[in-house]
């Protein structure tokens, strides 16, 4: 009986210690940006290093320019969490060729090819509402209010990106030749909503010190239909002096075990200058070494508040605890008396 009480008062105990704390970043199972083009708020945790991949082909039909441009495209991104849950760093860039044929005229084929993007950074997750929603708990007395859309669902977690274009020079895909190296700055939210659907908006900024920035958006909406089955949609629009676009995917992404999965998709637009269709293929592999399971804590005056509370019901469970060891005691030692009491009778009786 005294092992049950303590056991019970070690359970209450630990359970007040841990309510300010939630799981970190890290997820049993791979945690990829791709099919899309967007970056998600969280990173892939602590430990992990993972490698996203994948090829397109397609083509682009130009109206004014006469053009018909065959597309390769071979884009990949290397993204490592170290430090802390909420970091990461990565490798995003992409090598592509055209094969360029002029529908008009004799000018000869041509074929470009060099690379698009090198940009190395850094993604920080600034502010997390699923930390609050963890600690308040499901409610216990209403399945509905679990399972229904909540005003607070509105409210994403916000990361911010901040990274460097390495741009060579005489690349034909740039309208620059000179080697420059150019920031990229961007605001990621993440919205996890109920039913398995997840939206992720990026705003961006890119290569803005130089004469051609880029100024633009990516709105992703991902919806997983099995535990290893989800498709997505998707609106990109950037505008630049040199070029200006609204583009629009979607396609799937199958997972086929927790540290791979594969994925298809389509892209398009709606203008002729130019016409553009591709498909893509790709994978995400991660390599994880996470060793132990971290915590993010909530930060701000409501932190200060709950951990103010978390200390009191402490000092109250510890009150209990040694309450009961010293009803305990008392138990004991009249437990003992009892038998010394009977052991002297006996004997009397003997006598």
């Amino acid at each position: 009986m005294s092992q049950i009480i303590a056991m019970k008062n070690y359970w209450t105990i630990l359970f007040f210690l841990t309510q300010g704390l939630v799981f970190g970043q890290y997820t049993d199972m791979l945690n990829s940006n791709r099919p899309g083009g967007s970056q998600g708020a969280f990173s892939v945790g602590t430990g992990v290093l993972q490698f996203e991949s994948g090829m397109s082909f397609g083509n682009e039909k130009h109206s004014l320019r006469y053009t018909e441009t065959g597309i390769f495209n071979w884009d990949y991104t290397i993204r490592y969490g170290f430090w802390k849950e909420a970091l990461e760093i990565s490798l995003m860039g992409d090598f592509q060729r055209n094969s360029i044929t002029y529908t008009q005229g004799a000018i000869a084929p041509e074929t470009l090819s060099n690379f698009k993007n090198n940009t190395i950074g850094a993604k920080y997750l600034i502010y997390d509402p699923y930390i609050k929603q963890e600690q308040d708990g499901p409610n216990l007395y209403s399945w509905r209010q679990n399972n229904r859309f909540q005003w607070r669902d509105f409210i994403p977690a916000v990361a911010i990106y901040a990274g460097a274009n390495f741009d060579f020079d005489n690349n034909p895909l740039l309208p620059y030749n000179e080697a420059t190296i150019s920031p990229r700055l961007m605001l990621a939210t993440q919205n996890n909503w109920i039913g398995g659907f997840v939206f992720v908006t990026n705003i961006y900024a890119d290569r803005f010190t130089t004469d051609f920035p880029t100024y633009g958006y990516t709105l992703t909406l991902t919806h997983a239909t099995h535990e290893y089955f989800s498709i997505f949609v998707e609106n990109q629009g950037f505008k630049s002096d040199f070029y200006a676009d609204q583009i629009f995917r979607g396609g799937v992404a199958v997972l086929v075990n927790p540290d791979w999965h594969i994925d298809a998709s389509v892209s398009l637009n709606a203008k002729d200058t130019p016409s553009l269709f591709y498909t893509r293929f790709g994978m995400s592999y991660r390599i994880d070494r996470h060793k132990k399971d971290e915590y993010l804590e909530e930060k701000g005056s409501d932190a200060r508040k709950a951990e103010k509370e978390e200390k009191k019901k402490l000092k109250k469970a510890q009150k209990s605890q040694k309450k009961q060891r010293r009803k305990m005691k008392k138990q004991k030692k009249k437990s003992v008396i009892l038998d010394d009491s009977s052991d002297d009778t006996m004997q009397r009786l003997e006598e």
